[in-house]
């Protein structure tokens, strides 16, 4: 099992998957490597070609995330996406069978009003999601950032503890770059 190191917080080192399997722990990721800043002008939810996506070394570490999770034995985990093409194509890269798309995981980068409002949505999704099965939430940095404080580079898996009032706070995290 390889080790999770904490950037911040409980200075020892956390086992991401032993805290996976106690039910009130969940993974984020950022999506994996998509070059730029935002989303172009002319951004259209459906129309990938007016999207940032993922590069060819966004793939591939989607991919060694997917393989990395099958080695720590996590073959079997729900899958949530963001509806932006470079998370749907981060979850299916990391090929564990299916994902799921959920507008709450959508980026409000382009949209700060919305933030505050669909993160408490989102808290309240995840106040009820069953953790029985390990669960992995592929977003976008503000997401992440507005749900733990917790800034992650692309490729980041981030394990954050599910409290009773459905906020998260952070545990620790690896980066895709970090992975064996």
């Amino acid at each position: 099992m390889l080790l999770l190191i904490p950037k911040h917080g409980d200075a020892r080192p956390t086992n991401l998957f032993l805290k996976l399997n106690s039910e009130n722990h969940i993974m984020l990721l950022r999506h994996t490597l998509a070059p730029g800043i935002g989303d172009p002008v002319n951004f259209d939810l459906y129309d990938c070609r007016t999207q940032r996506n993922l590069s060819k070394k966004g793939i591939k570490q989607a991919q060694k995330i997917g393989r990395f999770l099958v080695k720590n034995n996590l073959k079997r985990i729900n899958i949530y996406s963001s509806q932006w093409c470079r998370c749907k194509e981060t979850a299916k890269e990391i090929a564990l069978g299916g994902y799921k798309t959920l507008d709450l995981l959508n980026s409000f980068f382009s949209n700060n009003k919305i933030a505050a409002p669909q993160t408490r949505n989102l808290e309240n999704w995840i106040k009820e999601l069953s953790l029985k099965t390990p669960t992995l939430l592929v977003t976008h940095q503000v997401n992440i950032t507005a749900l733990i404080g917790h800034y992650p580079t692309q490729g980041e898996i981030v394990l954050a503890k599910r409290l009773r009032n459905g906020k998260l706070t952070f545990v620790g995290s690896i980066e895709a770059y970090d992975l064996p």
